[in-house]
């Protein structure tokens, strides 16, 4: 595949592309540059097939660092799991206690306006 097959040529466009035939329409002229002064570009951005599916700009892809492996690592991230369910549950329990309290205040406050209803 060559070049110009790619689209990577920077030549200037000819009076047949569709691109131009717009821009002269609006104005443009042919050697001039774009914009309200004509200070822009006067050949095509040079381009490219972009063939990954990273953004554009992206140069190229971030290695993650592999640590060495370490027994007491791995001991330490099972640790920490435990102590996050650990936490996770003591909360669990805590919400769980408060609204039991929540309930039974209602309870001692509907005996005490309506005794009758309960």
């Amino acid at each position: 595949m060559g070049d110009e097959e790619l689209g990577s040529s920077s030549r200037a466009i000819d009076s047949s592309n569709v691109g131009f035939q717009l821009l002269r329409k609006c104005g443009w002229k042919e050697g001039t540059g774009l914009g309200a002064s004509e200070q822009g570009r006067l050949e095509p951005l040079q381009t490219h097939v972009k063939k990954n599916k990273r953004g554009l700009g992206a140069e190229k892809i971030k290695e993650k660092k592999k640590l060495p492996e370490d027994p007491t690592s791995k001991e330490n991230l099972q640790s920490k799991k435990k102590q996050k369910s650990v936490s996770k549950r003591i909360k669990k329990m805590q919400q769980e206690e408060e609204q039991m309290k929540e309930k039974e205040f209602e309870r001692a406050f509907f005996r005490e306006f309506w005794p009758d209803n309960v």
